[in-house]
Formats: structure tokens, sequence, C-alpha cells
């Protein structure tokens, strides 16, 4: 799998993004703030091992650290701790993140070189995408 998803992505464009935060129980004023924060992505990759540092304006990032094909925790936007569990889907990385009121997926895809995807589902079944450049 090499180092495909390795270096720094910004947001380009969300799709029903709005929907997909409701609908994973993220209050209003959260979900209007995202509309207008600025996102990137930071990744280290080697071979399985993964390195994301999530950079938001304004709002407080994440770093995530994991093994693709093991599990790790974190705090979702809603407040909630999630356990997420992570596997190889092909050249895409799937997430399933289960907190105790919810469960969705996300799925992390390089389009082509320059355009990674993250395709999200929340529970009522809303797909929603983030769009990224590299940077």
């Amino acid at each position: 799998m090499g180092e495909r998803f390795a270096g720094k992505w910004v947001l380009h464009k969300s799709e029903h993004f709005d929907k997909f935060l409701e609908e994973c129980n993220v209050g209003m004023l959260k979900r209007q703030a995202a509309k207008v924060v600025s996102s990137e992505h930071h990744i280290t990759q080697n071979g399985d091992e993964m390195d994301v540092n999530v950079v938001a304006t304004g709002q407080k990032g994440k770093h995530q650290q994991y093994t693709v094909g093991n599990n790790f925790t974190e705090t979702e936007v809603n407040g909630e701790e999630a356990e997420v569990s992570t596997e190889w889907d092909g050249d895409t990385i799937k997430e399933t993140h289960k907190t105790k009121s919810l469960t969705y997926t996300l799925i992390r895809e390089l389009q082509d070189n320059d355009t990674m995807v993250l395709h999200l589902e929340s529970p009522k079944g809303t797909k929603a995408k983030r769009i990224y450049k590299r940077m």
C-alpha cells in the first residue's frame, strides 16, 4: 500500500455534510461552524501505520495514530467517545465509528494523485463527502 495517503491536504468542498452532522447528533452551532471552518489533514503513512493530524481553523483539531486493521478510540464532534475499527477495503481505508448512541462509517479514498475524498455515511443513511486537494 506504500504511502498513498501521505501528504498535506486542504478541504476543497463538502457535499451533504450538514445533514450528516445533524444525523450524528451534532448541535446547530457546531454544524454552522463546520460550514466556515477550513480543514487540513496532515498525513504520514508507512504501510499500514497512519498518523493523521487534522487542523481546523478556529476549532480544536484532532490527532489519530493507528495501524489499519486495528482499533483506536477518539472523541467525536458530538462529544461522545468512539471505538473506531479500521480495515483496508481494496485501496481505501474504511473506518467504522461506534459510540453509545450511533454508528457511522468513513471511507478514505484517493480519487487521483491530488484528490482525497472522505465518504461518510450517517446512521440514517445520509451519504456525505469531504473532498480534499493536495497542498
